[in-house]
C-alpha cells in the first residue's frame, strides 16, 4: 500500500490521453464566462505539472504555466495555484519526492507499519518466547508470528528472530534433565562426574527465559523481587521505580548468585506473590529434573560401585 501526503480538496476532472482512431483526444475543456462581454466561453483546461495562470477570453486561449518547486498538479486542471507539495507524517519517510506532476510517496519508516483502521503507522509486532516470525514485518503489513517448530524453542521476545533446535544431549554424551519445550532449551547434566549436581542447579538454566515467557504484570514483578532480595537479606530499595527490562535484569542477577536451597524456594515466593500457575508451572518443571536426577544419575553411581566391585 502506498501511502499518500494529505492534499488540501480540489474538485476537478481526471482526463487521461489516449489515441482513438490514430489520433490524440481533444484537451479537456471548461466552461467559463469572458469578464469583459459577459459571453460563455469553453476554454482549454491545463495539462498535469502546471497551472492556469491567465483565463481564456474570446481571442486568447487559456494560459498555463508549470508548477513552481515544491508544489505540483496531479491532474488536467483550471486551478489558479498548484497545490502545495505533501509532508509526511509521524513515523513515516519520504518513499519517492514531489515532483511538479505528482504529490511525494510516503511509506512507514523501518519498524512501523501502515494500519488503515487508525490511519497511522503502528510498530511492528514482536513475537513472544515460544513464537518465531513467520513473516516479517513491512511498512505495510504488521508481523506475522507462529508458535515454535516441534524440537525447537524461542526464549526472547523478537520481531525478527526464528526458533532454534534443542540441545541434544546423548549426541553431546550427555543425559536429558529437562526436556526442552517451545520457550526453553532442553538441559543436559553429566552424571558421569565425581559428584553429581542438584536438581535446582539445572531449573538455574532455564529460569531467565521462565520470567520472559510468563508475561507477569510489572507490579507483580516488583513485589517478586523484592521477596527474593528479602530472602537474602539484601537492600531493595528503588525497585518501584524499575520497568520491565530493568526488573528482568535484576532477577537474573540473582538467579546467577542464588544456592541451590534459594532457587528451591522460588516456587513458595511466586505463590506469596499471587503468582499461583507461574509457581506450579516451575515446581512442576523442578520435580521432573529432580526424578530424571535420581533416576539417571542414581542408575549410573550404582553401575559405577558394581563396575568398581
Amino acid at each position: 500500500m502506498m501511502l499518500t501526503a494529505l492534499l488540501f480538496p480540489v474538485i476537478f476532472l481526471s482526463i487521461h490521453s489516449s489515441l482513438v482512431n490514430g489520433a490524440p483526444e481533444p484537451v479537456p475543456t471548461f466552461t467559463d464566462t469572458d469578464p469583459i462581454t459577459g459571453k460563455s466561453l469553453v476554454c482549454e483546461r491545463c495539462p498535469p505539472g502546471t497551472f492556469l495562470r491567465a483565463r481564456c477570453t474570446e481571442t486568447q486561449k487559456s494560459e498555463c504555466a508549470p508548477c513552481p518547486n515544491g508544489s505540483f498538479t496531479e491532474l488536467w486542471n483550471y486551478i489558479g495555484k498548484c497545490l502545495r507539495c505533501g509532508v509526511c507524517g509521524h513515523n513515516m519517510v519520504v518513499k519517492t519526492g514531489c515532483t511538479a506532476k505528482r504529490d511525494c510517496q510516503c511509506q512507514c519508516r523501518p519498524g512501523y507499519y501502515y494500519k488503515m483502521k487508525y490511519d497511522m503507522c503502528l510498530r511492528h509486532s514482536e513475537c513472544h518466547s515460544g513464537q518465531e516470525v513467520l513473516n516479517a514485518g513491512s511498512p505495510d503489513e504488521d508481523t506475522v508470528c507462529r508458535t515454535c517448530p516441534n524440537g525447537t524453542y524461542s526464549d526472547i521476545v523478537s520481531a525478527h528472530k526464528n526458533c532454534t533446535e534443542h540441545k541434544d544431549c546423548e549426541a553431546a554424551g550427555l543425559q536429558l534433565a529437562l526436556k526442552g519445550s517451545v520457550w526453553h532449551n532442553s538441559v543436559c547434566m553429566d552424571c558421569q562426574g565425581s559428584t553429581s549436581k542438584d536438581g535446582a542447579e539445572y531449573l538455574r538454566e532455564i529460569l531467565p527465559a521462565f520470567f520472559v515467557h510468563q508475561k507477569m504484570a510489572i507490579r507483580r514483578l516488583r513485589q517478586i523481587l523484592r521477596r527474593l532480595l528479602s530472602e537474602e537479606n539484601k537492600r531493595h530499595e528503588g525497585i518501584s521505580g524499575l520497568y520491565l527490562p530493568e526488573l528482568l535484569e535484576r532477577i537474573n542477577t540473582w538467579v546467577s548468585s542464588a544456592t541451590a536451597a534459594h532457587i528451591r524456594q522460588l516456587p513458595a515466593i511466586l505463590t506469596k506473590t499471587g503468582a499461583n500457575n507461574a509457581a506450579e508451572r516451575l515446581q512442576n518443571k523442578l520435580q521432573r529434573i529432580d526424578s530424571n536426577v535420581a533416576l539417571l544419575c542414581g542408575l549410573n553411581n550404582v553401575m559405577d560401585v558394581q563396575i568398581s566391585k
